[in-house]
């Protein structure tokens, strides 16, 4: 995977994403600074992970979404249910051939994070890291996460693999951390 042409491909996807980055940086997993390495370098689904380090559960908050037959896509943000503050922004790809109906109209319904979901329905699943990047927000991705336009944060490309199929391309990217 090429990490430049996967982002590119991903936020192409739903109009509007020009001014996510004023740049976008491929970095290796293993210089990836605390605490990103330990937020994004690793095969489990983000939604366990940012509650586990926030120490609550998450809600999600769809910002945009674009569907075309088995096709679905979204832009989210993952909010702390405490005090509704972002902690990450994402962009999800969905083939919806490879899950159940009910799973499908679960995800659709935009109430549930997408981890969230797979994880209750039992969805026989295995994440495959792609990249990790730098970013510096720009104006997009400084208003979704409540940060400095300009300011650098790290996120990670990513593929689920659903039922032992490619089902799900995702970029995740984290709210900056001390």
């Amino acid at each position: 995977m090429n990490p430049t042409d996967e982002l590119r491909r991903l936020t192409t996807q739903i109009p509007g994403n020009e001014d996510l980055f004023q740049s976008a940086e491929h970095v290796s997993s293993s210089l990836t600074p605390e605490p990103y390495k330990q937020m994004l370098v690793h095969e489990h689904h983000m939604t366990v992970t940012m509650e586990k380090y926030h120490g609550c559960p998450v809600n999600v908050k769809v910002l945009n979404e674009f569907s075309d037959g088995d096709i679905y896509a979204r832009q989210i943000i993952l909010t702390r249910s405490d005090d509704g503050t972002p902690v990450q922004f994402g962009i999800v790809r969905f083939d919806f051939q490879y899950v159940t109906q009910q799973v499908k109209d679960e995800i659709k319904s935009g109430q549930i994070p997408l981890g969230r979901v797979l994880i209750t329905h039992n969805v026989l699943r295995h994440i495959d890291l792609g990249a990790i990047m730098q970013f510096k927000a720009g104006a997009g991705l400084a208003e979704a996460l409540q940060m400095e336009e300009g300011q650098e944060t790290y996120g990670r490309l990513a593929t689920i693999f659903c039922n032992r199929h490619p089902a799900v391309d995702l970029l995740e990217i984290s709210r900056p951390l001390e």
